[in-house]
């Protein structure tokens, strides 16, 4: 209640919310639309704008790798700052930075041909995809933790969408513009995200001892580290050769139609894996998606051709997202410090490692390394599954904000 002219009036009358905060629609919106630029379209519009580069602007095969490289390499050192100066991941300020710069890296790409001057910019564009990603999630994770857990789902769903969009603008261009054109139209579209995901508040602290008789969960971290940095060897191995599998036999339009059902598979994906969530545990469903995922790429390595490769594409597209929304999830319950940027560090440190271990297997064509990157997906799944055993579903009280955002300003 508040007072006016001395009678007491409740806060509806007076327009002031009856509880602080957003409404969690909003903050599903918000985290999404953050989610959408830093990494559906900040990090993954290269992918389909990398065939249009090669063709018109002589970017080589060796030269898009060095941009991936340079990309993953930034996405690293963003976590790693994260972890390092957790206020940088939990401050809106920061994210507002994050997000002009990123919005900047990707309209300076159409503005030259020199190769070292794109390596910068995609450097860049990864450390601040790093950083918005981080303060997403922990935004999303503590921004509905109380009043909607399931809306989370939908919020990393922002990742698919970006993907559909970057998906569907060269889709538009290919034929009709040129490359440059598409880094404009990415750059507008992140402007349009970035506003969108503007007020987008912060994790908040937790309560003054939430953190009393918390059970030490140390081991099963280390196994759900171990597990998500094996998902980023393997993950990033797909990403990458599951659209070119695609278009080795196939019209340049179905790689990145390939793509796009990608993105289309990952709005739902992780919203329907959050609302099993309810009735399994997550451990058992990390098990699954990871099992799921394996599966999937390497149908595509065994059996070669438009149909296995697109059926790989759903059901990569149907649980990456996922994976990710789940991990993330048991590291902010587990309650370690720092534990979204850790996991993304060692996520990032997969993305490095995947294509170190699997160029040398390109010779042969794409079989071999996405035969490769459904075995190392595999071996996350064994790791997961360490991880269910007697996994401690209550920790501390988990009623209050984890420990994870402790340094929010």
């Amino acid at each position: 209640m508040t007072l006016a002219l001395g009678r007491p009036v409740t806060l509806e009358q007076a327009g002031e919310r009856p509880f602080p905060g957003p409404a969690p629609w909003a903050v599903a919106v918000q985290g999404a639309a953050a989610l959408a630029a830093s990494t559906g379209i900040g990090r993954f519009v290269y992918t389909p704008i990398l065939p249009l580069m090669q063709d018109q602007a002589g970017l080589s095969a060796s030269g898009g790798a060095n941009l991936a490289t340079a990309n993953y390499v930034g996405y690293l050192v963003g976590a790693l700052a994260g972890m390092v100066a957790p206020r940088l991941v939990r401050s809106r300020p920061r994210m507002r930075v994050s997000m002009i710069v990123l919005t900047a890296a990707l309209a300076l790409m159409p503005l030259t041909r020199d190769a070292a001057v794109w390596s910068g910019l995609r450097f860049v564009a990864g450390v601040t995809s790093a950083i918005i990603f981080v303060y997403a999630v922990g935004a999303l994770l503590s921004g509905l933790r109380r009043s909607a857990p399931h809306l989370a789902g939908w919020g990393f769903g922002g990742i698919g969408a970006g993907i559909v969009l970057s998906g569907l603008l060269v889709l538009a261009v290919r034929d009709v513009s040129t490359w440059r054109t598409a880094w404009w139209i990415a750059t507008a579209l992140t402007l349009l995200l970035a506003a969108a995901s503007w007020k987008l508040a912060p994790a908040a602290p937790p309560a003054a001892g939430a953190m009393r008789g918390r059970t030490r969960t140390h081991r099963w971290f280390v196994a759900l580290a171990l597990s998500y940095t094996l998902e980023g060897i393997g993950y990033i191995i797909a990403g990458t050769f599951l659209v070119a599998s695609v278009t080795q036999a196939a019209p340049g339009w179905i790689g990145a139609g390939a793509w796009v059902v990608v993105g289309l598979a990952a709005i739902p994906g992780s919203a329907l894996w959050t609302a099993l969530a309810r009735r399994w545990s997550r451990p058992t469903l990390l098990v699954l998606a990871l099992m799921l995922q394996a599966v999937g790429i390497a149908l595509a390595g065994l059996v070669p051709g438009e149909v296995s490769a697109l059926v790989a594409a759903v059901a990569f597209g149907g649980t990456f997202v996922g994976i990710s929304s789940l991990a993330l999830a048991l590291g902010e319950h587990l309650q370690l410090p720092r534990a979204v940027a850790l996991l993304t560090a060692g996520y990032g440190i997969g993305q490095i490692i995947g294509p170190l271990v699997s160029q040398p297997l390109l010779g042969t064509g794409y079989s071999v390394p996405l035969l490769l990157g459904g075995l190392i997906v595999a071996a996350a799944t064994l790791a997961a599954v360490a991880l269910r055993v007697r996994f401690p579903h209550q920790v501390g009280n988990m009623t209050e904000p984890s420990r994870l955002t402790r340094d929010a300003p």
